[in-house]
């Protein structure tokens, strides 16, 4: 049988398949209820003014939500792409309003429980006043590290480095607070 000269018949178009993990559908109410508190610690450990990281917030979400077709599951989770946003829009405010940010960080977002020690309220306090004194860079990247939860590789996509340099930036920001809590 000659291959070249065969040729399909009854074929009237051709169709591309997208392989079901190249396109994932995002859910955006579920995004919404599991990184809301997240997004907003998160907001405010980079603008250290509550009231500017609620509208922050507010921003960050709208934007996620016009812009939710253009999510790609192949480029990382959608909590790394929400925080990628959020970064984004805490950084325009801190832009428009050419200032550093002077209010204090805020505390835990709801009432301590009652089996809650002075101890850990003191270590809180000794936290949030060490991460205070902290750069700004480095107070980014433990906030994304641990409010947003993110892994290094999405913490390095955030940041727009690499995930090794994401790695040591997390080591060495770590490295100053410990030091400036024991200071």
């Amino acid at each position: 049988m000659d291959r070249e000269n065969e040729r399909s018949t009854g074929v009237t178009a051709t169709t591309a398949t997208v392989p079901a993990s190249a396109t994932s559908v995002l859910d955006f109410d579920a995004l919404y209820r599991e990184a809301r508190d997240d997004v907003f610690a998160y907001a405010a450990t980079l603008l250290r003014d509550s009231a500017a990281a609620e509208d922050v917030t507010a921003q960050a979400f709208e934007r996620a939500y016009r812009r939710r077709s253009r999510f790609d599951a192949r480029r990382g989770t959608p909590r790394a792409w929400l925080f990628g946003i959020v970064r984004n829009a805490a950084l325009d405010e801190l832009r428009r309003r050419k200032r550093v940010a002077t209010a204090e960080i805020p505390g835990p977002l709801g009432e301590p429980g009652p089996d809650e020690v002075a101890e850990q309220a003191a270590e809180r306090a000794a936290v949030r006043a060490a991460l205070s004194r902290l750069p700004s860079r480095d107070r980014e990247v433990i906030a994304l590290k641990y409010h947003a939860e993110l892994s290094n590789a999405e913490l390095a996509g955030v940041l727009g480095v690499s995930p090794t340099n994401a790695g040591t930036l997390l080591h060495r920001a770590m490295t100053k607070l410990r030091e400036t809590i024991d200071a």
